[in-house]
C-alpha cells in the first residue's frame, strides 16, 4: 500500500464528507493505493456516524473512535499503530490542510528518501496577535532547544516513512514535537515543505492560547527527556552528590570553626544557633533527595510497563 492518511478529529462533522471526497480525487488521479484512517477523539456531534457512512461508501475508509477526548497525541498514536502504508500522511480534518499537497509529500519520502517531511504554513490566515506571533515565538524556542531547524512545528500536515512512526512513541501532548522525537530516535533526514494554509470553512478552532503555554512546557519536557530520559541518574545523581558535598563541607567548616575558637578560648555560639548550619543541613537533605530521585528514576525505567492510554469504543476495519 502506498499511503496511509491519518486524520485525528474532534467535532468536524461538516468538513468530513468534503475532505473525504477531496482526498479520493487526489488518490484516484495519481493511482495511489491508500487507506484513510479517521480517528474520532471523543466527538460529541455526529462525526462518527459520518465516518461510518463514508466507510460504507468507500472500502478504503477506516476509523477508530475513542470513548472520550484523550487529545491529539493519543489519536495519532492509535492511527500510527494501525497504519499500513509505506508513507504515512497526517493532516487535520478542518480543511485547512490541502490534500493536493499529498503527491509531492509522498515523492519527497518515497523517491528522495526523506525520513520525515513537515509542512510549513508560510502564509497563514489566522489571527496575527493570538496565533501568528505566539506561533513564531514558540517555533523559535523549539528550534533553539531541539536543534531541529523547522519553521513550523505545529503544522498538522506531515509525511513519514512507515518505519519512523513505528519507532517513535507519541505520548502526552508531544504531537507538536514528532520531528524532535524522530531525530532523537536516529532519523536525521528531516525536511520541510511550504504548504497552502486555507481559512477554516466550518466550525471553530479547538485550540486557544493555552496550547502555547502547554507547548512551552512540553518543550522543556522533551528537552529533558532527550538529554536525560534514558539516564536520569546522570542529572539527579550528579546534582545530588554536588549539593550533598557542598552541604557537608559547609557543615564541616562550621564545626571546625567552632572547635578552633574553643581551642583558642575565643567567644563562640552554639552550632545550632548558627543560621549557616541549617542552610548546610538543608543543602545536604536536598542533595540526598535529588540522588534518590535519580535512583528511583533508573529503577522505574527498568521495570515500567506500558499503561493504558486510551479506550477505544468502536473501530472500522
Amino acid at each position: 500500500m502506498n499511503l496511509s492518511i491519518v486524520i485525528p478529529l474532534l467535532n468536524e462533522q461538516e468538513s468530513l464528507p468534503e475532505l473525504h471526497n477531496w482526498i479520493v480525487k487526489v488518490m484516484t488521479s495519481h493511482n495511489f493505493s491508500y487507506e484513510i484512517l479517521f480517528i474520532d477523539d471523543g466527538s460529541t456531534d455526529t462525526s462518527w456516524q459520518t465516518i461510518e457512512q463514508l466507510s460504507n461508501q468507500n472500502i478504503h475508509v477506516k476509523g477508530i473512535r475513542f470513548l472520550k477526548n484523550y487529545g491529539k497525541s493519543q489519536a495519532l498514536h492509535a492511527g500510527f499503530a494501525k497504519a499500513q502504508g509505506d508513507v504515512i500522511i497526517t493532516m487535520d480534518a478542518d480543511l485547512q490542510d490541502s490534500p493536493d499537497e499529498i503527491p509531492e509529500l509522498y515523492n519527497l519520502i518515497f523517491k528522495e528518501n526523506y525520513d520525515l517531511i513537515s509542512g510549513w504554513k508560510k502564509k497563514r490566515y489566522d489571527s496575527v496577535l493570538f496565533k501568528n506571533i505566539p506561533s513564531k515565538l514558540f517555533n523559535w524556542a523549539a528550534r533553539k532547544t531541539s536543534g531541529v531547524t523547522l519553521n513550523d512545528f505545529n503544522c498538522g500536515l506531515k509525511a513519514y516513512k512507515n518505519e519512523v512512526i513505528k519507532n517513535i512513541e507519541v505520548s502526552g501532548e508531544m504531537h507538536r514535537y514528532i520531528p524532535v522525537l524522530a531525530k532523537n530516535a536516529g532519523y536525521s533526514k528531516i525536511g520541510e515543505k511550504v504548504v497552502i494554509h486555507q481559512a477554516r470553512k466550518y466550525g471553530n478552532s479547538k485550540f486557544g492560547m493555552s496550547r502555547f503555554i502547554n507547548g512551552f512546557l512540553d518543550l522543556i519536557t522533551i528537552w529533558f527527556l532527550s538529554k536525560f530520559g534514558k539516564r536520569p541518574m546522570h542529572l539527579f545523581g550528579a546534582l545530588g552528590v554536588l549539593m550533598f558535598v557542598i552541604g557537608f563541607l559547609a557543615a564541616g567548616s562550621i564545626g571546625f570553626m567552632k572547635l578552633w575558637k574553643l581551642y583558642h578560648h575565643e567567644p563562640t555560639i552554639l552550632v545550632t544557633s548558627n543560621p549557616w548550619f541549617y542552610i548546610a543541613l538543608t543543602t545536604m537533605i536536598i542533595g540526598t533527595q535529588f540522588f534518590l530521585a535519580g535512583f528511583l528514576g533508573e529503577i522505574i525505567l527498568r521495570t515500567k510497563n506500558n499503561e493504558e492510554r486510551y479506550k477505544i469504543s468502536k473501530t472500522i476495519e
